[in-house]
Formats: structure tokens, sequence, C-alpha cells
């Protein structure tokens, strides 16, 4: 039969209170208590109902992590981050790939309000769920305003832009064309786009920004990135808001006979171990996933406490520049 309270309590010569205050540890008890508890549950094989405690402390230790797809190189490396933080901090995972669909969205945020997951970092794209407008939850955001009360994580994107195209102009690019999501997304990463404008505009160059929506399939966004080559033959210079966008262009611009970097400048962003292994030629600006992870975890826990926390935490980004950039 399997070992109960009352039986660890008996062999351990205290009462089910005492028991009860070790397994979740409150209230003052004596080291001598704590060990005889302990080893009277060592002797007996006692496991605890982790749910039934769980219920008693009102928190589960499971983080939610809800991103728009970690078949994404960036977002699949910052999950693996977050996660194995997350464990050696005691706290298990569930992670949502939410393919930006609202619905799958406020399910999870429901399940953060009936206490199932204690909190929740989040970098998808829903607009407008209203769960979100709740004051105080535990809740992060990586490059993405939700409201006023929940901090924000993310990279210095524009620095980033800014890093990116002045790279590309120094090395004589005079029509250099940007690819960004709509302008209509509440998040950090339009300012690549502004950094990318303001450092056109300050070397007198005419910036161009082809709107690629992140979501839509690879077979739609290949058309937008051939009409780049059909509509602007004169483009010396791509700046890709994104690595796998970079990679795509590298690939169009291939079959429009344009040769990296002697016909084509291109430069990426996020600069993932994945793809600076596969396309190490290609030059990217590198978001730290470890310090973002780090960050995020630190504020999520600091949420967690009720204490408060800085709304904006920007992460210095730097150049990594590819095997076939003349440096």
């Amino acid at each position: 039969m399997k070992p109960k309270l009352d039986d660890v309590a008996k062999l351990a010569g205290v009462s089910r209170t005492t028991v009860s205050r070790v397994l979740n540890n409150r209230g003052y008890l004596s080291q001598k208590t704590i060990d005889k508890v302990h080893t009277a549950m060592t002797e007996l094989n006692y496991q605890p109902n982790i749910v039934a405690r769980q219920l008693f402390k009102k928190q589960t230790n499971i983080i939610g992590l809800l991103f728009p797809t970690i078949a994404n190189p960036f977002f699949g490396e910052l999950v693996a981050a977050l996660e194995t933080r997350l464990y050696t901090q005691g706290f298990k995972v569930i992670v949502g790939n939410s393919m930006n669909d609202p619905a799958k969205e406020a399910e999870y945020l429901n399940q953060l309000m009936i206490n199932q997951v204690d909190g929740l970092i989040v970098g998808t794209h829903n607009q407008g769920i209203e769960q979100y407008e709740t004051k105080g939850l535990p809740i992060v955001a990586f490059d993405r305003i939700m409201n006023r009360d929940i901090p924000v994580v993310e990279s210095d994107n524009y620095q980033g832009g800014q890093l990116a195209t002045q790279r590309l102009i120094d090395h004589g690019a005079k029509h250099v064309i940007h690819t960004n999501g709509p302008i209509t997304l509440e998040t950090p990463a339009k300012r690549r786009r502004k950094a990318y404008e303001s450092t056109m505009l300050t070397n007198n160059l005419v910036p161009q920004t082809c709107v690629v929506d992140f979501n839509i399939p690879y077979a739609d966004k290949k058309k937008i990135f051939q009409q780049i080559f059909i509509d602007h033959p004169e483009v010396d210079a791509i700046f890709a808001s994104n690595d796998v966008d970079a990679a795509q262009i590298m690939q169009v611009a291939a079959e429009a006979g344009r040769k990296i970097p002697n016909d084509l400048l291109l430069i990426g962003y996020d600069g993932t171990q994945l793809m600076r292994n596969v396309l190490p030629q290609l030059t990217t600006i590198i978001q730290p996933i470890d310090q973002i992870a780090t960050t995020a975890i630190d504020l999520l826990k600091q949420r967690l406490a009720g204490k408060p926390t800085q709304n904006e935490n920007v992460i210095p980004v730097k150049l990594w520049l590819g095997t076939t950039d003349h440096h």
C-alpha cells in the first residue's frame, strides 16, 4: 500500500501539520524536525501529492512560452534558451506555437487566469486580445508592445537598422531596399525600418521599404522578392528584416543572375547560431539570444513576486560579418 502523510508523521514522531509544513516549507521549523521528516519519507518511499501541494500554494511552477512559430530559427533558439534557463530555476515549460491565431493565444491567457500556468513569455503579434488589459499579469513580452503595464524585452532595433544600412552604404550601395513587416504592427522591430529610412536620408539616398508580412507562405514571399528585381533593376543592396528572408532573397537573386556580393550586397537580421553555420557568407545583425532570455526570465520573476518592472528593456546588437563581406 502507498504510504500516507499519517504514516510519515507517525514514523517521524511528529504531527500531520508538521509534515505538511515541511513539505510546503511554511513557518519556522528546526533543522532536526525537518531532517526527521525527510528521513521518514525516504524510509517509507513517500511521494508527496504534487497537485495537492500546488493547489495549496496556488502555484504550478509552469511557464507558458507563446511564440509565432518555433520553425523559425530565431524563435526556435530563443525558446530553447528560455526553456533551459527556466528548467534550471525549477520551472517546467509549455510551448505554444500561436501561428498568429488569436483564439489559440486567448486560450493560453485563460490558462494563466485560472492558475494553470504561473506566467507567460509572449512574442506573438496578435492585436486586441482583451485578456492582456488585466493589470499586473505575470507576463513579459518579447519585441511586442501590448499595453502600458506589460514589460517588453527587445534588441536595439534602431541600432541594428542603422548598423546594417550604414554598412551597405559604406560599401558603395546607392539603391538600398529594405524588407519589413506591416507598419500597423505594434512592434519595436518597426524601428529597424525607421533607422534604415533616416540613415538613407542622412546619406542623401532615397529609402524604399518593401512590405513583407512575416506570416505569409514562402511561395508568396518569393513572388514579392522576384518583383523587387523586376520593379527595381537598379537595386544594388537589400537589407532584409530577418535571416530567413535574406536566405530566400539570396536564392531569388541567384535565379535573377545576380551574384552576391559582386552584383548585390545583402544584410540579414537575427544572427542565430543555425544561420551563421548554414549561411556563413551572410552578413547579419546578431540579436543576443542568451541576454534576451535571461532578461525576460528576470522580469517574469519580478512580476511573479509582485515587484515593479521596467517597461522597456533594450539589449544592444552587433554586426556579424559574413565570409564574403569585404571587411
